[in-house]
């Protein structure tokens, strides 16, 4: 038998023992699975943020540790087998892909796409934005979206027309901000943010990824004032704003202090 097939069977064996003879396997929800998985979720995207091929591997083995526990709870409650969620999953693939198994023709991903889309129309999804979980977080629900109506060519034509609505936006918000209506300045925000990710995407830009890049530079660099603060002895409350700049730009720099004083 194959070297990873052996491996699966192992995982198998050993999710059922731990839920047989382990209290805590034992005591475990799908409910009770569901907030942990999301965390190893994260985990796992920190991880390819990171480059870090061990971490990614870890990563992978809990939720694959995860998704083991979900499909034994699933049997125990007669909902479904193990073996229904890999046919399902490979049923689908299949059925999805008519450029790979059928005699469908496709030029380019775009094309893939727009083809996944309409089949799932045609599986009786009512709307091309039904799948689109309605708790994912904002930027990330808003380049879902964006990418599902342009499945089914709702979309611009070019970057540069995005462009042109992104600083129409920007200019409506400015408009809002100079009434001091707080509302409406928020619906513009909201508008001019939809913009962004939208040329985002059509640039071939992640806005998940780059907002959480910028994020951890921002981390980066702060942590870097907190270490120059500490080296000359110093706490936030004691410098000024100019003081902490200076040292924001020193770390832009790429200079850090040296080790702390003693």
């Amino acid at each position: 038998m194959d070297s990873t097939l052996l491996a699966f069977g192992r995982l198998l064996t050993i999710m059922d023992e731990l839920r047989e003879q382990c209290p805590w396997d034992q005591k475990q929800t799908m409910e009770s699975l569901r907030t942990l998985s999301i965390e190893e979720l994260y985990e796992l995207s920190d991880a390819i943020l990171s480059e870090s091929p061990d971490d990614i591997r870890k990563e992978l083995g809990d939720l694959f540790l995860h998704l083991v526990f979900y499909a034994r709870i699933g049997k125990e409650k007669n909902w479904f087998s193990l073996e229904e969620v890999l046919n399902g999953i490979c049923d689908k693939l299949i059925q999805r892909h008519p450029h790979i198994y059928g005699d469908v023709q496709v030029k380019d991903e775009k094309e893939v796409k727009q083809n996944w889309e309409q089949i799932k129309l045609k599986e009786g999804n009512r709307s091309v934005l039904g799948g689109v979980p309605a708790g994912l977080p904002a930027l990330v629900k808003c380049w879902r979206l964006q990418e599902k109506a342009a499945g089914v060519g709702f979309d611009w034509e070019k970057p540069e027309q995005v462009w042109e609505k992104v600083k129409e936006e920007l200019q409506e918000f400015e408009e809002a901000r100079a009434k001091a209506d707080a509302d409406n300045q928020e619906e513009e925000m909201g508008d001019m943010l939809f913009a962004l990710v939208n040329y985002a995407r059509l640039t071939g830009i992640n806005p998940e990824d780059a907002l959480e890049r910028t994020n951890r530079k921002f981390i980066h660099r702060v942590q870097g004032i907190e270490a120059w603060l500490r080296h000359y002895g110093q706490t936030w409350s004691q410098v000024d704003i100019g003081v902490t700049e200076g040292y924001y730009q020193r770390i832009k720099r790429g200079e850090f202090p040296p080790e702390p004083r003693e």
